[in-house]
């Protein structure tokens, strides 16, 4: 299977770890990044996790932050995604079956390293049973800003990178998604 997956710069071993662990599964993995524990915007990498599903690089993706909240609502902004944070596999399990969600969030802060290896195993064996049709529709049919243009953010990156969000302090370089051609 083709899992794309992202994280932000807090949860960065979490995410590593679970790539060697889906790769030595026999999956191909996307890595949206980030690849470093700079401090840097989950959004980018949430975004860019949801727009590698819906453009259908990747069959399903994975997002991971501290809690999971901030990226899984990032990825969820995006028209095309059905996005759920879950803490366990029977969440993941149900949100595959009735709501066909095809990204989970997930906080690396707050699950282990074993319990998200669960979690994901779940997520991608679980097939869809064709229920909540009227929920599903509606979250599908939502309207979106977002036009999987990869532009969006640069406005964002150089008001972090000249340090107008911390009082003139320089912020590290945000390295953007592999996935991103210049």
């Amino acid at each position: 299977m083709k899992i794309a997956i992202g994280c932000d710069h807090i949860v960065i071993n979490a995410k590593n770890n679970l790539v060697k662990y889906l790769t030595s599964k026999g999956h191909k993995v996307i890595d949206c990044g980030t690849y470093s524990d700079a401090r840097t915007h989950y959004d980018i990498y949430g975004f860019e996790v949801a727009r590698q599903v819906v453009t259908k690089q990747a069959e399903i993706g994975i997002v991971i932050c501290g809690t999971g909240v901030g990226i899984t609502n990032a990825a969820q902004k995006t028209k095309g995604t059905r996005v759920c944070l879950v803490r366990d596999p029977e969440v993941a399990r149900k949100a595959r079956e009735f709501y066909n969600c095809n990204i989970v969030g997930m906080g690396g802060n707050i699950v282990g390293e074993g319990l998200m290896q669960a979690i994901v195993d779940t997520f991608i064996t679980t097939k869809y049973k064709g229920g909540n049709k009227v929920m599903i529709k509606a979250v599908d049919n939502r309207l979106s800003k977002t036009n999987y243009n990869i532009h969006q953010f640069d406005q964002l990156i150089e008001d972090w990178e000249s340090g107008n969000y911390t009082n003139g302090v320089k912020q590290p370089k945000i390295v953007l998604p592999h996935t991103w051609k210049k």
